[in-house]
């Protein structure tokens, strides 16, 4: 059975989101964290989102790094599995959007110090 994001969790990917973070590759990233390795099915059961949902987290995380994809051999027929585990911590993720976020807020910062000065309010 697959668990369900905690409320604490849940917060964490309300505050992912609030740093610009897409809510859905938050919700996956959370999950991740929490499980270690997770196939697809489970991921969407546990963030509740639908397969093309993840299946677009994983692209942009793929992409960033962030996460590695495996195929699982299955018995029978039919597409393999693919199993996601991050290649990174929550809070190396967490690090790396904080000083993205930071050094977005100091070049608004500048840009508005420059504005006021160029209008006349200082």
């Amino acid at each position: 059975m697959v668990e369900e994001l905690t409320d604490r969790e849940e917060r964490v990917v309300d505050l992912l989101a609030e740093t610009g973070l897409n809510r859905n590759i938050a919700k996956v990233v959370v999950f991740l964290a929490k499980a270690g390795e997770a196939i697809s099915r489970d991921i969407e059961r546990a963030a509740n989102l639908r397969q093309p949902e993840v299946s677009l987290a994983m692209k942009e995380l793929k992409e960033w790094g962030w996460v590695k994809e495996r195929e699982l051999k299955k018995k029978g027929k039919g597409r393999p599995l693919k199993s996601y585990k991050l290649t990174l911590d929550l809070k190396e993720i967490v690090a790396e959007l904080v000083a993205k976020k930071r050094d977005e807020i100091k070049r608004v910062e500048k840009d508005l110090v420059e504005l006021e000065e160029l209008v006349g309010l200082k």
